[in-house]
């Protein structure tokens, strides 16, 4: 584990335990530090263009196309909750939401109809949790996913009052019977707008509360994906990924993150299929105390945490592991997505394509759902 590393789990473990016991002050920058960025932070709100418009609505059924016309059973039960990313600010059309491309990838795969039901809000916190798990839970949901902890590190939220929140959210789900999937804070360090020092400091920031909230999210009984690549180096490098404004997720954007939020969404219901060397395709993996797994998945995009054993001290064992991400095309290889097509560079083999396959279907509306 490099030194980087080390620090980070180090940290992640101090604002987990602060969180665990009640703690709401600690923060991750010293008075000084804050004071200087102040303005900073000022002129990076300027540069950032504001969105007009709520996200589009995506709740609805999705997948009838994949569905046994004979099976009776109700749809799954798919709960968005979190903040503007997980609500889909920064799209014109349904089926380009990151709940409505999970939604169809996992009835895909689960051959099985799935209702989406979106509670995230624009600018919420994981403050805002509470409330949203009080409209979430009435839909009796068979798996949730958390998009959360942008706007807490850009709010300057206390760090272990963050984690504390997403933890006791997670918890509530878990005893509802819910399986819960968390996108963990994406990489806030690589937004154009914002420029050195606080570029620095915002990655460094995002990094340590998506460690955090690793820890707590395992404790609690679910497992995180992380979201790096959703503000980070692949996005830094590619514009259209963004929005107009610079700081959300395009199209492309949302559906490259839902690609890496798939795999673990449908291990997480015993869906999706072991993979081995001799199917040709190994997904690496180890088992590490959980602080150290959190802090190893904050560096790495695409990375799933999840727990590995029974609590032991202070330490709970969890398993590393890096799920298949297909890249995106670049230059000369990159395709303009069509009407009702895949988004660029969403086509591949090992199951993939599910997650905009639903689109495909003649029985399939704007987002492959039956809005209800």
């Amino acid at each position: 584990m490099s030194g980087s590393q080390a620090s980070r789990a180090r940290v992640a473990r101090r604002i987990a335990t602060a969180a665990a016991y009640g703690g709401g002050g600690l923060g991750l920058l010293g008075v000084g530090l804050a004071g200087v960025l102040l303005t900073e932070s000022r002129l990076a709100v300027r540069a950032i263009g504001i969105l007009d418009g709520d996200p589009p609505h995506a709740d609805g059924v999705y997948g009838e196309g994949f569905a046994d016309p004979s099976d009776a059973r109700e749809p799954l039960v798919l709960a968005f909750l979190g903040d503007s990313t997980a609500a889909g600010l920064g799209v014109q059309r349904a089926q380009e939401t990151p709940g409505a491309l999970l939604a169809s990838g996992l009835a895909s795969v689960a051959e099985r109809r799935v209702r989406l039901a979106n509670v995230a809000k624009s600018g919420a916190r994981s403050s805002d949790l509470a409330r949203q798990l009080e409209l979430a839970l009435p839909h009796r949901p068979d798996v949730a996913v958390v998009m959360i902890g942008a706007n807490d590190v850009t709010r300057h939220a206390p760090a272990a009052r963050s984690v504390r929140e997403l933890g006791e959210a997670v918890g509530a789900l878990v005893s509802a019977g819910c399986h819960v999937v968390v996108g963990t804070c994406p990489d806030l360090g690589t937004i154009k707008p914002v420029r050195p020092p606080l570029r620095w400091v915002a990655r460094r920031l995002s990094r340590q509360l998506a460690a955090a909230q690793t820890i707590a999210v395992v404790e609690a009984g679910g497992r995180t994906v992380s979201l790096g690549s959703l503000l980070g180096p692949e996005f830094a490098s590619r514009p259209e990924l963004f929005a107009a404004d610079r700081y959300h997720p395009s199209a492309q954007g949302y559906a490259t993150a839902s690609m890496a939020l798939l795999p673990s969404l449908c291990a997480e219901l015993g869906l999706w299929p072991q993979e081995s060397a001799a199917g040709g395709v190994v997904e690496p993996q180890a088992v590490l105390p959980v602080a150290v797994a959190a802090a190893a998945a904050a560096g790495r995009s695409g990375t799933e945490v999840t727990a590995a054993g029974p609590a032991n001290g202070t330490w709970r064992w969890a398993t590393l592991k890096q799920r298949f991400r297909l890249a995106l095309p670049r230059g000369e290889d990159a395709e303009p997505a069509g009407e009702g097509a895949a988004p660029a560079g969403l086509e591949g083999g090992d199951g993939r394509r599910a997650i905009t396959s639903a689109n495909s279907h003649p029985e399939a509306d704007d987002a492959g759902a039956t809005k209800r």
